[in-house]
């Protein structure tokens, strides 16, 4: 964050810069030009918000460790991820919060080096440590306006149509997809004709096994559920640690919306057929990719 009088410059989406430094400078001299261009406010914005410095450098760096380290993420298919241009990525939704879009994030930018815009719900905006942070790394309101603005600058846009369905559900109906809303990611996907990606995430369901919930205690903080699992509130914090699950993620063939005209968009019989079948398509990829992973904790880890 700038200091008072050096405010951060704000650029157009398309042309955020590459942080990338050559070798050469030590650590401790590559860390002390970054601290001083953060004092300094020499570092850039788009007009989301998003601080591409900060999120490789920082955000990123401190997530990289669970993915190759504790879940072990393995991604399958990336061929299927365009390398430039809009795209939509649709994934399926689970594992009581939302680590599933950390993890897809980090794959994206460091195997197929694009940042992805992640859409995310209205309660991540309303907690200020939370929506600054969603804010820096790319994330932005789920909303119809800010999907289609970053789809037709070329963006790569994540989405969990499931929403907090998804996330929520109880352990009972792991990799069981849920309602999809009413397809406004279709939409979106139709009116900047570019493709949709379907993608699975098969491991998130077994880091926080959800058995219940506290129904009264979700009302107090506003929060859509406070979760109960084997481990919490039983074991206090210590139980919000995630379980080192096997994680596997895979991209499937993309779905082409560019032979429909854009006012398409507009009818309903045909974003809730796409969307249906865009649904069928991760809940098939998922089967398929449980079976493929096999035991969800491995005896040797």
């Amino acid at each position: 964050m700038s200091v008072p009088g050096h405010e951060a410059r704000v650029i157009p989406i398309s042309a955020a810069p590459s942080y990338d430094e050559p070798d050469g400078p030590e650590p401790m001299a590559k860390a002390l030009a970054f601290l001083r261009r953060r004092i300094s406010g020499d570092y850039e914005v788009d007009e989301f918000g998003y601080d591409a410095e900060l999120t490789d450098k920082v955000l990123l760096e401190l997530i990289r460790p669970i993915y190759h380290h504790w879940f072990r993420v393995e991604t399958s298919e990336l061929k299927h991820v365009p390398e430039e241009g809009g795209a939509l990525i649709a994934a399926n939704h689970s594992g009581t919060l939302p680590v599933d879009a950390l993890m897809m994030q980090v794959a994206l930018h460091d195997e197929v080096g694009r940042p992805l815009r992640l859409l995310g719900a209205d309660l991540v905006y309303q907690l200020p440590v939370l929506a600054h942070l969603a804010r820096k790394s790319g994330h932005t309101l789920a909303c119809p306006e800010d999907a289609d603005r970053l789809l037709r600058k070329g963006e790569l846009v994540g989405v969990f149509p499931e929403g907090f369905k998804g996330v929520g559900k109880p352990f009972s109906e792991r990799y069981r997809l849920q309602r999809f809303g009413r397809g406004g990611f279709v939409a979106s996907a139709i009116r900047a004709g570019v493709p949709i990606v379907p993608a699975a995430i098969v491991g998130a369901e077994e880091i926080y096994p959800k058995i219940g919930e506290l129904p009264f205690l979700a009302r107090l903080l506003g929060l859509p559920y406070v979760p109960i699992t084997p481990f919490f509130p039983l074991l206090g914090p210590l139980g919000l640690v995630p379980l080192p699950s096997k994680w596997l993620i895979e991209f499937g063939e993309p779905i082409r919306t560019d032979g429909y005209d854009p006012s398409d968009a507009d009818d309903p019989m045909l974003v809730f057929n796409l969307t249906d079948h865009v649904r069928e398509v991760i809940q098939q990829m998922l089967s398929e990719l449980r079976l493929r992973r096999g035991h969800a904790f491995p005896p040797f880890l």
